[in-house]
């Protein structure tokens, strides 16, 4: 009786260490976003940058390929598609992707056979997944009204996430991934995509004085944060499964608590470019 009390106690401990170390890694992350976002420039973007190549060499260690040439062909890349962000020309996009697979390729048929045309596929995806996708967040701040519109990556994202959490432990009976993520439901699903679109409403309601673009940012935000919402869940599911094709729990340990720079980004990956190219039709 005294070991199953002690075992429970234990158990109680390690939970709330964890919950603590948690909680104050996530109020680390908001000090640091509420430096940096804001301000926008030079420091949102480093950091931008930083989380890209960090998002980066951990997929290419779940891949084997951190350390490779074509890894290499891949974090250089990313610093040239960062490059063409800093000086806006975006009509050279295009190119950047192209050249990578390019250079990918390249390596591939010059050191024949020492990869596999799998791994290029990997480089090349991660290349797309950790160093384009989340460039959005930066690009998203250069955009009119960008300091306050910038916000809505994070309120799409994380916002969404604790909506659907509610929604599901409401409502949730039908399964959405039953195998992928067991917890995940329709219901929840919902719950997320309809409280983020109300937590935008609500937000551009609070600082409707800061749109001088937006004719009717309510609108324009609501329908972003859905959008970015409903995106949000690809992105989050995504990471759940590549780490279960490979078996790994987490990506890393950099953030205590969370795991890796991918544990607490992977849905902010997809919401991102989501929300930009939502605003770019809707301003």
């Amino acid at each position: 009786m005294a070991e199953t009390e002690n075992l429970k106690k234990d158990q109680n401990e390690k939970k709330m260490k964890s919950f603590v170390t948690r909680l104050l890694s996530g109020i680390v992350l908001v000090l640091i976003a509420i430096l940096t976002v804001p301000r926008g420039g030079l420091p949102l973007f480093v950091l931008t940058f930083l989380i890209s190549m960090i998002g980066l060499f951990e997929l290419y260690r779940v891949f084997g390929i951190e350390h490779t040439s074509l890894g290499l062909v891949g974090y250089l890349t990313t610093i040239g598609y960062y490059i063409i962000v800093w000086f806006h020309v975006e009509e050279y996009y295009p190119l950047m992707i192209v050249l990578s697979l390019m250079a990918l390729m390249a390596f591939y048929v010059i050191t024949y056979p020492a990869y596999k045309i799998s791994q290029v596929a990997k480089a090349f995806m991660g290349f797309c997944y950790a160093g384009i996708m989340m460039s959005y967040i930066y690009q998203t701040r250069t955009l009119p009204d960008g300091k306050y519109l910038v916000w809505l990556i994070f309120l799409a994202s994380w916002g969404s996430d604790t909506c659907a959490y509610c929604a599901g432990m409401l409502f949730g009976h039908h399964k959405m991934t039953p195998i992928l993520s067991p917890k995940k439901t329709v219901e929840g699903a919902l719950g997320g995509v309809l409280g983020a679109a109300l937590l935008g409403c609500l937000y551009a309601t609070v600082f409707r004085r800061g749109f001088a673009i937006i004719a009717n940012p309510g609108i324009a935000c609501g329908i972003s944060c859905a959008i970015g919402a409903l995106i949000s869940m690809v992105g989050d599911l995504t990471a759940s499964g590549i780490k279960r094709d490979y078996e790994v729990k987490d990506y890393g340990h950099l953030i205590p608590g969370h795991g890796g720079i991918l544990d607490r980004f992977d849905s902010v990956l997809f919401t991102a470019p989501a929300v930009y190219f939502a605003l770019s039709f809707l301003i």
